[in-house]
């Protein structure tokens, strides 16, 4: 039941994800290898080539699997199963996460960001970093998703994300006080609130008071499947959690390792300073930036996606095969789960020469071969949300580097990861704000 699922959390716990991955490669001198994880048999693919093999073969060999915990804690009003639900999900969001929609959320990312810096940041000489990123960015998805910008309405949800968050892929053992049942009740809370949202989002639709195309949330209310049906309140509550989550979670921690490393690299720093400060003078006073500026972002991105290589938010995923099936001399039993590991490729030198040292410039020209920096996952399962968190984390990088210079105010702060990676207490920074 427990199987290796102690030790493949505790590595995380202790910092270092990479290390349950490569103890084994090592012990078995394989890419792949067998052990049981959550409460399932499972094979570790690793490697460039496993990663081609899974994203290449989805919906033929293999699907996407969710531990029992994820079903758990968000249990579909439909009945189908996170599959399904995934798949229409997947249908509905091109629409508004391609490349040209998102274009219009620029200035709004912008003035948020700008109100976020503002509120929380200026005229303090320190900041928490972590909880101030996940701010910035569930304020985001609040405002672009579903219409909510009242501090005071998102400052209740808080809480519940939080629990939720830290529950998700846990030992899904329901006793009170466990990770996995404070999630439970989290997710109930959420629902509750966003079923009242969605409940007056109708009225105000009906009554002319909001647009059909004013965010996600308005596109589900009026879009209508084969049969012409509406979908139920529930059931976009549900996908609307989902989002929320996605769509604020992995990016905070993007942002709060990008400000870690910059603090950490005086040189770095510098060059995402000059890059961003020519952009800041070429506006007019007040003018909000656009998808020009973010083109211009070139070296900006590479630090960010060097960040991304080093503490990828999402360490891996599951999938389950559909087919009994041989891959590379091994054969693979229909129903066991496949875990891939973004770390497998990340942090092996074989893919990246010196894989521990930070180096923007590994991005330059064609950069990484195919299916080795995949902190997006890759095939038909790609991350929909890979332009918006580009955004989002450029227009926070944007602002907060126009703004300040920081230094850590615990040089040897410890990073956990669980599920995600996060600095042990938070990333305390010390601001020093330029000279106007």
């Amino acid at each position: 039941m427990i199987g290796e699922s102690l030790e493949f959390l505790s590595t995380g716990w202790k910092g270092t994800p990479e290390k349950f991955i490569f103890d084994r490669m090592t012990k078995y001198s394989s890419e792949i290898f067998k052990t049981s994880l959550l409460g399932q048999p499972a094979a570790v693919f690793c490697g460039a080539a496993c990663n081609k093999f899974l994203f290449s073969n989805e919906n033929k060999l293999v699907t996407a699997w969710w531990p029992e915990s994820v079903n758990k804690v968000f249990p579909s009003s439909l009945q189908t199963n996170s599959m399904e639900e995934a798949k229409k999900m997947r249908k509905m969001l091109p629409n508004f996460l391609k490349a040209e929609a998102l274009q219009g959320y620029i200035g709004i990312m912008d003035t948020i960001a700008q109100r976020h810096f503002k509120s929380s940041w200026e005229n303090h000489d320190q900041v928490m970093v972590f909880p101030m990123a996940k701010k910035y960015t569930f304020w985001l998805a609040c405002r672009l998703f579903i219409s909510v910008e009242d501090p005071t309405h998102i400052a209740r949800f808080d809480d519940p994300f939080r629990l939720l968050a830290s529950g998700i892929i846990s030992i899904p053992i329901d006793l009170p006080g466990t990770p996995f049942n404070r999630a439970i009740k989290a997710s109930n809370f959420i629902r509750k609130e966003l079923v009242a949202i969605i409940k007056q989002r109708k009225i105000d639709l009906g009554e002319g008071k909001a647009s059909t195309t004013q965010d996600i949330l308005s596109h589900m209310l009026t879009v209508t499947d084969e049969d012409g049906k509406h979908m139920v309140e529930l059931d976009i509550a549900d996908k609307i959690l989902g989002l929320l989550i996605g769509g604020h979670d992995t990016a905070s921690a993007a942002c709060t390792f990008i400000v870690k490393y910059l603090a950490e690299l005086p040189h770095i720093y510098d060059g995402v300073y000059k890059e961003q400060m020519e952009i800041a003078r070429s506006k007019a006073p007040g003018e909000l930036l656009n998808w020009d500026d973010i083109q211009k972002m070139k070296y900006s991105w590479n630090v960010a996606r060097e960040v991304l290589r080093l503490a990828p938010p999402l360490q891996g995923a599951f999938r389950e095969a559909i087919n009994d099936f041989i891959f590379n001399g091994f054969s693979i039993p229909k129903g066991w789960k496949l875990y891939w590991s973004a770390n497998s490729t990340h942090k092996s030198a074989q893919y990246f020469p010196e894989p521990e040292k930070f180096d923007p410039t590994r991005f330059e020209g064609a950069g990484p071969a195919p299916y080795t920096f995949v902190p997006f996952g890759g095939g038909p399962r790609m991350c929909p949300g890979k332009e918006y968190a580009r955004l989002e984390i450029l227009v926070f990088m944007h602002n907060l580097v126009k703004r300040f210079k920081w230094e850590k105010v615990l040089p040897d702060e410890k990073i956990v990861v669980d599920p995600m990676p996060m600095p042990a207490n938070d990333l305390p920074v010390r601001l020093y704000p330029h000279k106007a």
